[in-house]
């Protein structure tokens, strides 16, 4: 992965490349507003969980399904929070 940086109204984003396509970092893109906030509400939301499995299942050959399927099942609930942790 090659990464480079692009500058949006003041804040820096980080751009990776992987397989000739490019992927922004939402964390980047957040860190202007309140963004951990933002990130960790959305993945509370069930659909996002299942669109990151999906995601994972084609993207990821060492993607643990046992793990998932534990988080999937507390997708939507009240107390349901997944940690909003930068991968470095």
């Amino acid at each position: 992965m090659k990464g480079r940086i692009i500058s949006v109204q003041g804040t820096e984003i980080a751009i990776a490349t992987r397989h000739e396509q490019d992927y922004i970092c939402l964390t980047d893109m957040l860190k202007a507003k309140d963004g951990e906030f933002f990130i960790s509400d959305w993945l509370r939301n069930r659909n996002t969980v299942e669109f990151l499995g999906i995601w994972e299942r084609i993207s990821n050959p060492g993607f643990n399904y046992g793990e998932f399927a534990a988080i999937k099942s507390q997708a939507g609930l009240n107390s349901y929070k997944l940690s909003v942790k930068p991968q470095l």
